[in-house]
């Protein structure tokens, strides 16, 4: 959990913190989509996480898939700005956030996957190879998006 985020619930408890997330939807030659089983609850999702205090977006999509994957983003772009009921979440220590999600979308991209703490296995799947009760539910809808091949960027 990054400074900001500790400070802030320090001073607010488990009151809902508004937070802005930054995801990668990364495709292979193949046209699969890249997946990671989080460690922490045993779902699958795109890599991403939270923008910190004075970040772009780009940097922290970049900074974000390096830590969890090990791979380098050389071009991406925008896929989509998610916000909404999905972006309520519920934390088990009892933590409320709503979060706007930043979502880019790469097939450039260099490195060796590799896994990391947060996740138990990172792989690429085929659209029919994803089972939608397998998936985040924070991060399901724009995953769901993918699959059904909407125009970006979706502004949802």
């Amino acid at each position: 959990m990054n400074d900001y985020i500790q400070t802030m619930r320090q001073m607010i408890g488990h009151e809902t913190l508004l937070t802005v997330g930054c995801g990668a939807i990364i495709e292979d030659d193949h046209g699969r989509i890249l997946l990671q089983k989080r460690a922490d609850r045993g779902v699958w999702g795109i890599p991403g996480g939270l923008l910190e205090i004075g970040e772009t977006f780009d940097s922290a999509v970049k900074r974000e898939v390096k830590e969890e994957t090990g791979l380098n983003m050389i071009s991406m772009d925008l896929y989509g700005i998610y916000s909404g009921e999905s972006g309520f979440a519920t934390y088990e220590n009892g933590d409320r956030v709503f979060s706007v999600q930043i979502v880019f979308r790469s097939s450039s991209y260099e490195g060796k996957l590799t896994t990391n703490h947060e996740s138990k296995r990172q792989a690429f799947f085929h659209a029919e190879e994803i089972h939608e009760n397998l998936l985040n539910p924070h991060q399901a809808p724009f995953i769901r998006d993918w699959l059904k091949g909407v125009s970006i960027p979706v502004i949802r």
